[in-house]
């Protein structure tokens, strides 16, 4: 049996991850603090597998544990979602950013490097593109971040590829996500935001299910379709699957590569509104808002280097993700209680 380690396993990817990877055939082993999760996820992790779940609470930062753990399972390759994801926070937070995103990913890579497991996968993010001059974005273009948050996605893959300069043998996978959304078909797992949802598609969900009253749309006035801002949203389970297909090609090839994981096309705000409301049978209202600051008009993936080189593509439509991203609130109105 191959063990992965997944840092932040219990996390909204993570766990997603976790079940495609039981799928096929790999044993993931979970280490997260649970900062950005919830421990009750593991029990539906287990009810959905149908077998125990390896795991284990503690820091990604914590060298000793980390190798520990690496060396009691044989880890042959780690999984590295531990990081905090919220844009607007980070602007506000720069030092907890860098301290728990950056000296994470330093501190992984010593437990690494001491326990002689060198294959990674990293949890990347397209907000290393920043404001792109055209789209579709393949990953040719320049790096040029706009916010914190996207300033430590580029300096975890600049340490990689340091790392893979300095020893050949190390070898990595960097994906570089669109727009996570949905939730597993079973309803068990799906986002769980702490507060105010930082994402459209969770806050879209709390309206429809009454926790919120309405959703505010931040400007109507881009250079797209309807005005409302366009963007590429993939179903989480198509994520897990590109992990999966990316570690596949990890430890078979023995090569290193960065891909976009999106699915090629955008959606704009309004069309994720009227998609939702179909699912769901329920309105969305809204209000037209003001542009924020740093928003974009639009961003969506060139993913065909993943297609030629994992031979993984997106498969689920805008469709499939409201209908489980409204399966999993509806079932779970508060989240992982």
């Amino acid at each position: 049996m191959t063990h992965i380690l997944l840092t932040g396993g219990a996390g909204y990817i993570g766990s997603h991850t976790y079940l495609a990877l039981v799928q096929a055939g790999y044993r993931p082993v979970i280490l997260d603090d649970y900062s950005n999760s919830h421990p009750a996820v593991l029990a539906r992790l287990q009810q959905i597998s149908g077998q125990p779940v390896l795991h284990a609470r503690g820091d990604v930062a914590d060298v000793a544990l980390v190798r520990g753990l690496l060396e009691q399972y044989q880890v042959a390759a780690v999984v590295h979602f531990a990081a905090f994801k919220a844009v607007g926070e980070s602007v506000e937070q720069p030092l907890k950013y860098f301290d728990n995103n950056i000296t994470g990913m330093l501190r992984l890579m010593q437990a690494m490097e001491q326990a002689g497991c060198r294959r990674l996968v990293f949890s990347s993010s397209a907000t290393v593109y920043g404001d792109p001059d055209s789209v579709p974005i393949t990953e040719a273009f320049p790096l040029r971040h706009s916010s914190p948050y996207g300033c430590t996605k580029v300096v975890c893959e600049e340490m990689i590829a340091s790392m893979l300069g300095a020893n050949p043998a190390w070898r990595a996978g960097v994906l570089r996500y669109f727009n996570p959304v949905g939730a597993h078909a079973s309803g068990l797992i799906g986002e769980n935001p702490q507060g105010v949802p930082n994402n459209l598609m969770p806050y879209v969900a709390q309206v429809a299910i009454g926790r919120r009253q309405h959703l505010n749309i931040w400007g109507d006035d881009y250079p797209t379709p309807d005005g409302t801002g366009l963007r590429d949203y993939i179903h989480v389970a198509d994520l897990a699957e590109g992990h999966v297909a990316a570690l596949d090609t990890l430890l078979r090839d023995q090569r290193s590569f960065t891909v976009n994981l999106g699915t090629g096309r955008g959606h704009s705000v309004l069309e994720v509104v009227a998609a939702f409301a179909a699912a769901s049978g329920r309105p969305v209202p809204y209000q037209i808002c003001p542009r924020r600051p740093g928003d974009i008009a639009q961003c969506y993936a060139d993913p065909s280097l993943a297609r030629e080189l994992l031979g993984w593509r997106a498969s689920r439509t805008l469709a499939d993700m409201c209908a489980d991203s409204w399966r999993w609130q509806s079932a779970n109105p508060e989240g992982y209680v």
